[in-house]
Order: structure tokens, then sequence, then C-alpha cells
């Protein structure tokens, strides 16, 4: 049976996002051994590439795994025993939970449904908690559409120097400003699926000399999401294991076609774009977010749905006209819906789905 190929461009869940033809179609050449002379020169191709991705001059991590895993990565090199967590949605819930499977102990720092922390609450956080050696937070909470201030938070951080700062970047990176040195991060990862315009699979991640230096120092780092066998991999243009060969010959195209639009400011800049379409258009129709004006990401939209009405019927309705959004999640799963405008997405083909939308709750 051959299945119908949808048209691109009507594809606006949070995640996984649409992918170029072009990007799939890398995916079709034949494979190479992943410790050939080939794969050393696709990871040398891509390296500078990344590194301006996540506005970095240290070396990019990449692993054939869910962000999860480079999550995983976070909690295991980087926390010695006890880590606050700041939880508004899903996502941050989620590197909190990890933070207590890998036998940590968690100090959640919680906020409502889409709230956010300032920096006198983490400042406040960390005075009252001794022992705290690192902070988890999602940057895009992709649950909740809140962008936390993460350069603010991260000043905060470093003013406790035993303190380390871990950042889930997923749907942020590749879609609005991520300074991974401006803002001295120590930790900071994101998905191959999100912004970047990829099939899931992939992982990056940028280790500061701290949180190198911390991973050296801890026993139980694990084998597969050990991150000093990421980096001196990485260091020398190698996979770690048996990569998905695949992936990485679609990353090499799709980061081509990111410099040739213009690199990653041009980027931000059409995201952004997005994101004030979004807004324009919610105010014309009365319709109110779910996060404040000011605190909303640039990747994805989370938008209150009108009284009476549920976020399923409207997102079914969406898909019989081939366009598919998401519904809200966890706790105003029903109340809200998502539209996922990052990836490779442009405003005209958002603004027809606005128009959709607003012909749809009508």
């Amino acid at each position: 049976m051959t299945l119908a190929t949808p048209a691109f461009g009507k594809f606006f869940l949070p995640g996984p996002t649409d992918v170029h033809p072009d990007v799939l179609a890398a995916m079709y050449r034949p494979m190479i051994g992943h410790r050939s002379s080939a794969m050393e020169e696709l990871l040398k191709r891509a390296a500078p590439r990344l590194q301006q991705l996540a506005r970095t001059s240290r070396t990019v991590m990449v692993g054939t795994t869910s962000a999860t895993g480079f999550m995983e990565m976070a909690v295991r090199s980087g926390i010695r025993k006890k880590a606050i967590s700041i939880v508004n949605g899903s996502f941050s819930e989620r590197f909190a939970e990890l933070v207590s499977a890998c036998d940590k102990e968690c100090v959640r720092l919680e906020v409502p449904l889409g709230g956010f922390v300032e920096p006198d609450q983490l400042r406040d956080a960390l005075r009252k908690n001794p022992g705290v050696d690192a902070v988890t937070l999602a940057h895009s909470e992709t649950s909740t559409g809140v962008l936390q201030d993460v350069a603010a938070l991260s000043k905060v951080v470093h003013e406790f120097p035993d303190v380390l700062f871990l950042v889930d970047a997923v749907t942020s990176m590749a879609g609005s400003p991520v300074e991974t040195d401006a803002w001295d991060l120590d930790y900071v990862f994101t998905g191959s699926q999100k912004a970047l315009a990829l099939p899931p699979g992939l992982a990056f991640g940028v280790a500061s000399p701290r949180m190198i230096e911390r991973a050296k120092s801890l026993p139980s780092r694990g084998l597969y999401f050990d991150l000093i066998t990421f980096e001196k991999a990485s260091a020398k243009y190698q996979p770690t294991n048996t990569p998905a060969l695949s992936l990485f010959f679609a990353l090499d195209v799709q980061l081509a076609r990111i410099e040739a639009a213009g690199g990653i400011e041009a980027r931000w800049k059409r995201h952004d774009d997005m994101r004030k379409a979004t807004e324009q258009w919610v105010r014309k129709v009365g319709l109110s977010y779910l996060p404040p004006e000011g605190r909303r990401s640039w990747t994805v939209s989370c938008i209150k749905m009108p009284a009476g009405k549920v976020s399923k019927d409207l997102v079914a309705a969406v898909k019989k006209e081939g366009w598919v959004i998401g519904t809200g999640y966890g706790g105003v799963k029903d109340s809200t819906f998502r539209i996922g405008h990052m990836g490779d997405h442009t405003v005209a083909s958002l603004e027809n789905l606005l128009a959709l939308i607003e012909r749809t709750l009508a």
C-alpha cells in the first residue's frame, strides 16, 4: 500500500515539525561506515554550523536519541546530590522527574501553568536551600508556550559559585535566541524535531568547562549518555556509538539550507515574525493566550479555547481540512490549543492556517 504524502507546510504540531522535502530526500543516501573518513568529513562540516546555531565556541555534541536522552545526560553528569527544578509545565516537570529518577534530591520551584520564574524568586530559593548544586529549567515550555528569561536567571545562578545551570532549549534553539556563551549556560540541549525541522531522533548539547569538570568527578554517569565520552568523541569528529546515519545526512542538508537562507539570525527573525502574526490574529478575533505578553515562546503559541468549546473538536475539524495543530497538554489539554509555528514554516502559510481556525471557531 502506498501512503499519500501530505502537502508540505500544513503540519503545525508543536513537534515533530514539518520536514522539507529536500531534507527528507537526503535520507535516501546509501550508508557509509560510521568510522569512515566520509563520516568524519560530515561531522567536520556540521561542527561550525552547529556552533553558529547554538552561539558557542564550544563543542556541540550530537547523539542518536530523543532530547530526553540529553536531559538525562544533564542530570547524570551535572548534579552531585541536589537540584532546584523550575517547574511551569509538563516538560520542565519531566526534568524534575528525571532528577528524582537518577536518585538526586529535587527541590521543586513551581509556578502555575502559564507562569514563569522571576530572578528574585530563584535567588530566594537558592538561598533557602543550602547544598543545591544545580538548577534545571525549560527555556521554552512546550506545553504552555511560556518563554523563561534564561539570560537573567543565569546571572542569578552564577551568584552561587558551586551551582550549575542546566537548560532545556528543545523548542527555543534554532527558533529564538539561545546565546550559550554570552549567557554563560553550563549545559544546554535540544532535539532535531523542533525548530531545527529535522525528523525526530537526534539530540544536540553543549557543556561548559565547569560542567565537564563536574562530570569528571561523578562516578555514576552511566555509559550511553556519558558526557565525557560524548565530549571527547565530538571533539575528534567521531560518533560515540553507531549513529542514525540517515538522520545525519538530513542534518547535513538542513544546516546548509539554514546557512543559505541567511543564517541563524534570519531564522530567528522569521520565527519572531510568525509569533507576532499569531499575536495580532489572537487580538483580532478576541481570543487570549495562556502566557502573558512578553513571556511568549517564538515557536509555539498556547491559546485559550473560547468558553464552552474543547480543543480536541477544533483539532479534529482542522485536520479534516488537511492541517494539523495540537491540543493543549497536561492540565490545560482541553482548555487550550497549540500552534507550532516553527521550523521551515512561513508567515504566509501560518496566516492561511489562522484563517481556517477562525472560520472553524465561528
